[in-house]
């Protein structure tokens, strides 16, 4: 386990795991399976009749899903009416799940891979196809649910309830009131500051790098808290700083305390899905890839664990940068600033602690924008500053997961720009570049007056929901770059 937020390791220089069928099945002997729905026309169970089942959790077909003890996949679990099933159920995998029966009342306690297996009693009272699945936001989507076949006579059949819908109004806020903050929320945003030094000229070589993936509850505004998922305890996740032809060794240890499955998926990787392919790290575990950094740019990083668009807006992503050999040129700043959407249960400035909302994220409606993972990161809890006369470089990156940013900088034109984090492709004199979901950039700009310089999504709604930082410059001011007529009122404006 590795305690430390990320660090090269001493001795050196320094997925998409999407529900597709590439990675193949564990233990899986049916997928998607289709089943009669109509009841048969037997005999009711004697009365206390006990029917027991044994299931688990697991991955299969790229799937987060439920396994007998055959490696069914979601089986199809059928009784009688007047039986009642006692269901014992285990994380197969180490991940936090249950199972529920909405239409028949019936729902487990959550259990995870530290914890005994979880037992379940569902009495079976009518006949009919009922559904049952993981209430785990989130996992009935990627895969956890299957059917329930009761059958019995004719006069034993009672009205049913109507099946729970697998989701809310796309984009409704819930009705249910928000739980208190967390009390042991803590700071969660990525220092901009933290940059690696540049490596200089040097002979490619082995880099190690040793991240522990870890879920925290962490202040996402004031009088809001939410459970992040992070790299490092941060969001984004560390920067990491290779060279063109280096050997990179990445170490992902998932904490003990986590309740789910992680991975990480870099874009500077060829094969492998980025890593995300062999990277599943269960709560405990630790996985290592080593790849050759071929193509110099910038790059995202993120976790590629189904929901892999609850892992990235939980906080899972970050930006590695592969110098050219020769290095790119010196500034006397640069800083890390990633953009995220959001996608919470209740809406922009509600106190309490925020629960992630798959219906929101499935219809690209987020709750907030946020630079470096909360509210005020780049304007209250860290700040970015310059001296006028100053180079600055801003390594910029989007980790989304769906919205792409329109990033400028108020009060400021950019001498370079790098498109799409490209280190061949430069652009001078720019106002705004766009920045895809999962994709980066550098700007470079001279600082030439002093003031706050804001940095904006120039989708300036979002600026209300959260993205907006500022950079701090200090220094004399130059009538022949900017008068004001009326002193003191700073550029606020644009």
């Amino acid at each position: 386990m590795f305690n430390r937020i990320v660090a090269p390791i001493p001795t050196a220089v320094a997925l998409l795991f999407v529900a597709a069928p590439f990675l193949g099945s564990v233990g899986a002997t049916a997928i998607n399976k289709q089943v009669s729905t109509t009841p048969q026309a037997v005999a009711a169970a004697p009365a206390g009749a006990v029917q027991k089942i044994v299931l688990k959790t697991g991955m299969a077909g790229g799937k987060m899903v439920y396994l007998d003890e055959k490696g069914t996949v979601n089986p199809v679990l059928r009784g009688k009416v007047g039986e009642t099933l006692e269901i014992t159920i285990t994380s197969g995998e180490g991940a936090e799940h249950d199972i529920v029966f909405p239409e028949l009342d019936a729902k487990s306690e959550k259990f995870t891979g530290k914890s005994a297996p979880v037992k379940l009693l569902v009495k079976l009272t009518q006949s009919g196809e009922f559904t049952y699945y993981c209430s785990i936001p989130g996992h009935r989507q990627i895969g956890m649910e299957g059917v329930l076949e009761v059958t019995g006579p004719a006069d034993a059949n009672a009205k049913a309830k109507p099946a729970a819908p697998a989701a809310t109004v796309m984009g409704a806020a819930t009705a249910n009131p928000i739980a208190p903050a967390a009390k042991n929320a803590v700071v969660i945003s990525q220092d901009p500051n933290a940059v690696p030094q540049p490596l200089g000229a040097r002979a490619p070589t082995l880099v190690k790098y040793a991240i522990e993936t870890v879920e925290l509850e962490g202040k996402l505004d004031d009088g809001a808290t939410f459970t992040y998922w992070t790299f490092a305890r941060k969001v984004p996740g560390p920067m990491l700083r290779v060279k063109k032809g280096d050997m990179v060794e990445i170490k992902l240890s998932n904490n003990p305390n986590s309740k789910a499955v992680h991975s990480i998926d870099l874009h500077a990787v060829t094969g492998g899905m980025g890593g995300g392919e062999h990277t599943q790290v269960a709560p405990g575990e630790t996985k290592t890839i080593t790849f050759k950094a071929l193509n110099p740019g910038l790059y995202v990083y993120h976790c590629a664990t189904p929901s892999v668009a609850h892992h990235i807006s939980a906080g899972m992503y970050g930006l590695i940068l592969v110098e050219p050999e020769k290095g790119l040129p010196k500034v006397d700043k640069e800083f890390y600033v990633m953009q995220g959407d959001l996608y919470t249960n209740h809406a922009f400035g509600t106190k309490g602690h925020h629960e992630y909302s798959p219906e929101k994220a499935a219809d690209e409606l987020p709750s907030y924008f946020t630079f470096n993972g909360s509210v005020g990161a780049l304007t209250k809890e860290h700040k970015m500053s310059a001296k006028a006369g100053e180079t600055v470089r801003v390594f910029f990156g989007v980790g989304g997961p769906n919205k792409v940013s329109s990033f400028h900088v108020i009060g400021e034109i950019f001498d370079k720009v790098y498109s799409e984090g490209a280190t061949n492709t430069i652009k001078q004199n720019v106002q705004t570049t766009l920045v895809p979901a999962g994709g980066a950039t550098i700007v470079d700009f001279k600082v030439q007056y002093p003031g706050k310089y804001l940095l904006v999504d120039h989708a300036l709604s979002r600026a209300a929901k959260g993205g907006i930082g500022a950079l701090e410059v200090t220094g004399p001011a130059d009538d022949k770059v900017y008068k004001a007529s009326e002193p003191g009122h700073g550029n606020m404006a644009h």
